[in-house]
């Protein structure tokens, strides 16, 4: 290891030189990549233990139930999350600097029965989760006697229940559980996550000083007032939570100093030792070093996960709260530059230890067994507008270099005044080919942040949430990622008067599509009878408007049935203004509320409404009712036609020619403008994205063939990206048209976020020509405004040859969308989805 200058042109540095290239798509294929041997052997251990599935979270849970059944839900589920943290088995391993576990062993998944337990209890019977084709489990034969114990105890008791007995047939029949217009899943069978917790609070006043906080506004409530009553039983639940979590932490503390005394290794007796202390004095004080600090942010962020269930738990800007803990053992003495560079690696590791279990069908198109979307973000503005980059946001670059995992989600931030040296290593670290880091533009960001309604220094002060979202850190509660949504499926119901295409004579050879030619949206006319390409544009605006009213019910449902079932007080406590307003996190206590779904398949909508204008109305090539049928037939008897609107003789988004690019737009402008500004039933309103992260892949196995070119079961379009069929890409035109097209869209509109995937092979950015190129297209694409965007640096080749050897690919990560993971791991339609994106070069 080579340790750096401390600054380099007045810019701080990390641990390696700024300019430090280390491996041009090596993927996550090095062994031992970290220069601390601790880490390494840390790492290992932690890649190779097999994923399982735990039954004690569950059993507890259970029980804290049935004990308090008689009491408010907020008080029901505080005393069930203190009654796991007191009771659930603990664990430390070796080398472990940073201690804790999801309630859970190492890579378990606990299970949260309060959520939906019915696909858990048909899944352990008829689909046993050691016999996936991926994204497989163990369990051994006393768990899943004890999980399957408990149906009994939970049937009609859970969220998904309850939001199906209060969902009507028109909104039922659009989600996931009908045709899949939009998919509400995510928050059916799990928690909602996707937030952030106010780390400067806790570190500021430690569990201690928010104790003394809720006590104060307790005493100060009136008895006689029923808006206070119902404080009342929020500050009570609050304060049991934060009795578990403090409990929790001193339990660690208790284990350690057992473990020290047995341990005839004097080094890690020693590291015991210093555990304890740690864990005791953060039970609940506020931290007093950057080890301290570590600590308690990474328990503090798994109690939430032990509480919630919900993924995209994100670390916030971990650079800036971080740093005043860096500085001052740095200039104190108390720890070096290596030592900090140690921790914040052996944390990174730490994120492998959280797992979440999800259900078969939902893996197919969101592979991965981790928890997910821990996102951790870098770079960026302060609150005045300046930059904020530090030695952290260098050293975080550095830790994922030296640990080469999916984990944790690192967003660079970048603005006007980013430094050249933080450009470097942010691209060096990317053509590594791990997917990591995403980079985001304060430029689109900040603006989107601010419309959506935000106070201007919370937007400067932005980070990114899960995959994609900005979102205003420790003071809101986004219901990011609602609902997924197939602006794709609405264009099909708008050329074929509110049916699906493939529901005729077609429909037999489908299992997913069903109904037999039922109507399933409104009648708004067909492409058979239309006479103008402005009946088609008025038939997708009126289709838009009645799915996205649908979409919105049911969410509302979602929302309305969380806050009645599943209220958070722990979480409530790490927000702001939950303590302030006396009202739980999931019911409006946040700062900012919003809801956000988003558009899946801009790229689809484009290119077939490209392909209707062009050959329908305009040149009348063709006639409507033969596309349609077309699409019918899978394109089988219509080959020319298909060869015809794969071709370069079609307009195509994605090639920066605007005939098909403001058609993109108008695709996405009409998902935003019917979803923009509705009000939620926590006080905030809704806010449009445009991005599919994996979702593409599960609209396009409920959709039948689409005039744009597509085959049935095929992917639609990837987040903001051009189409990619089985006959062949779309755009034909490199990097800097596709940078083009894409900034057509109105990416500041899209405030709850968009994605640009983008994959280059390996030789386009090999050296300082390549990287500085990277840098260039970067540079480009936030010029014009473009949000957000996310590499792959791979070849073809090398992934089919993992698709045929995976026993020699392993660790090799890939960039899915919004999240790298490892290829071998993913669904076969995963899979073929990331082949099929243009290869791109320079």
């Amino acid at each position: 290891m080579t340790t750096a200058k401390k600054y380099i042109n007045g810019q701080p540095e990390g641990i390696e030189s700024f300019d430090k290239e280390w491996a041009v798509g090596d993927s996550g294929m090095a062994e031992n990549p970290s220069p601390f041997e601790r880490v390494n052997r840390l790492r290992t251990f932690a890649l190779e233990t097999d994923f399982t599935v735990d039954h004690e979270r569950a059993c507890l849970v259970t029980e804290a139930y049935q004990a308090h059944a008689e009491q408010p839900q907020v008080i029901k589920c505080a005393e069930a999350l203190r009654h796991v943290l007191s009771n659930v088995t603990i664990r430390i391993h070796r080398d472990e600097l940073i201690v804790g576990e999801m309630a859970a062993p190492i890579k378990s998944a606990p299970i949260f029965p309060e959520f939906s337990y019915n696909w858990v209890v048909d899944e352990m019977k008829n689909h046993p989760w050691k016999d996936r084709l991926h994204d497989e489990y163990r369990i051994t034969s006393e768990s899943e006697k004890r999980l399957r114990a408990l149906a009994g105890c939970w049937k009609g008791g859970t969220v998904e229940e309850a939001v199906l007995s209060r969902m009507s047939g028109e909104e039922i029949k659009g989600t996931n559980l009908g045709k899949g217009v939009y998919l509400l899943n995510l928050y059916l069978f799990g928690g909602v996550g996707h937030t952030q917790a106010n780390y400067e609070k806790l570190f500021a006043h430690g569990f201690g000083g928010l104790k003394a906080q809720v006590e104060e506004k307790l005493e100060a409530l009136n008895p006689v007032l029923a808006e206070d009553l119902k404080k009342r039983e929020f500050y009570h639940a609050a304060l049991i939570s934060l009795d578990g979590a403090t409990r929790y932490l001193k339990r660690y503390a208790a284990l350690a100093r057992d473990l020290a005394g047995t341990e005839r290794d004097a080094e890690w007796q020693r590291e015991l030792r210093e555990i304890a202390k740690q864990c005791d004095h953060v039970s609940e004080h506020p931290p007093r070093t950057f080890r301290e600090a570590m600590q308690l942010w990474y328990m503090a962020t798994t109690m939430i996960l032990i509480e919630s269930n919900g993924h995209s738990i994100s670390a916030g800007r971990f650079d800036q709260y971080m740093y005043p803990f860096y500085k001052k053992d740095i200039e104190s003495g108390a720890a070096t530059k290596e030592s900090i560079q140690e921790l914040i690696e052996i944390g990174f590791i730490k994120g492998l230890w959280w797992t979440k279990l999800r259900d078969r069908l939902t893996v197919i198109a969101n592979s991965g067994r981790g928890m997910g979307g821990e996102s951790l973000t870098i770079g960026g503005t302060d609150q005045d507008g300046k930059d904020a980059s530090n030695d952290l946001s260098y050293m975080v670059l550095d830790a994922h270099a030296h640990t080469r995992l999916p984990t944790p989600w690192i967003a660079v931030r970048m603005h006007k005044e980013t430094p050249r040296a933080f450009k470097i290593k942010t691209a060096n670290t990317i053509r590594i080919g791990t997917g990591q880091p995403k980079v985001f533009n304060d430029q689109a960001a900040v603006p989107a942040m601010i419309r959506a309604g935000r106070d201007e220094k919370d937007a400067l002060n932005y980070h990114v949430v899960g995959c994609v979202e900005p979102d205003s850190g420790g003071k809101e509660y986004g219901w990011h990622d609602s609902a997924y949504f197939s602006i794709a499926k609405v264009l099909e119901l708008a050329i074929n008067d509110g049916r699906c295409l493939g529901c005729g004579d077609h429909c037999a050879r489908w299992d997913h599509c069903g109904g037999l030619g039922e109507r399933l949206g409104p009648q708004t006319g067909s492409l058979a009878e239309f006479t103008s390409f402005d009946q088609v544009l008025a038939s997708y605006d009126r289709q838009m408007k009645y799915w996205v009213d649908q979409m919105i019910a049911g969410t509302e449902i979602l929302d309305m049935v969380h806050q009645q079932m599943k209220p958070l007080p722990y979480l409530s406590l790490l927000i702001d203004d939950c303590i302030e307003k006396g009202v739980d996190v999931s019911a409006g206590g946040a700062v900012y509320n919003y809801t956000g779904p988003q558009a899946v398949g801009v790229g689809t909508v484009a290119d077939g409404l490209s392909v209707i204008r062009q050959l329908v109305f305009e040149e009348q090539r063709i006639k409507g009712e033969e596309l349609l049928d077309a699409c019918e037939s899978n394109w089988n008897g219509y080959e020319a036609l298909y060869a015809l609107v794969n071709s370069n003789k079609v307009h195509h988004y994605g090639n920066d020619d605007d005939y098909a690019d403001e058609l993109a737009r108008f695709g996405a402008d009409t998902f935003c403008k019917h979803v923009e500004n509705r009000p939620n039933c926590r006080g905030g309103s809704y806010v449009p994205g445009v991005y599919s992260v994996s979702a593409n892949v599960a609209f396009g196995l409920l959709q039948w063939a689409s005039p744009e070119g597509r085959k049935v079961m095929e992917p639609i379009s990837d987040c903001v990206g051009p189409v990619h069929t089985y006959a062949g890409s779309h755009d034909i035109k490199g990097p800097t048209a596709i940078a083009k097209s894409v900034t057509k869209l109105d990416h500041i509109r899209a405030c709850n976020g968009t994605l640009l995937n983008w994959k280059l092979t390996p030789s386009s950015v090999a050296g300082e020509v390549g990287r500085d190129n990277l840098i260039s297209l970067i540079d480009v694409y936030f010029d014009r405004k473009g949000m957000h965007s996310q590499f792959n640096i791979l070849s073809r080749e090398t992934l089919e040859d993992a698709m045929k050897h995976p026993e020699n690919y392993k660790h090799l990560l890939v960039r899915v969308a919004g999240y790298s993971a490892y290829f071998v791991e993913l669904s076969k339609p995963l899979q073929y989805d990331l082949m099929g994106r243009t290869e791109l070069s320079f």
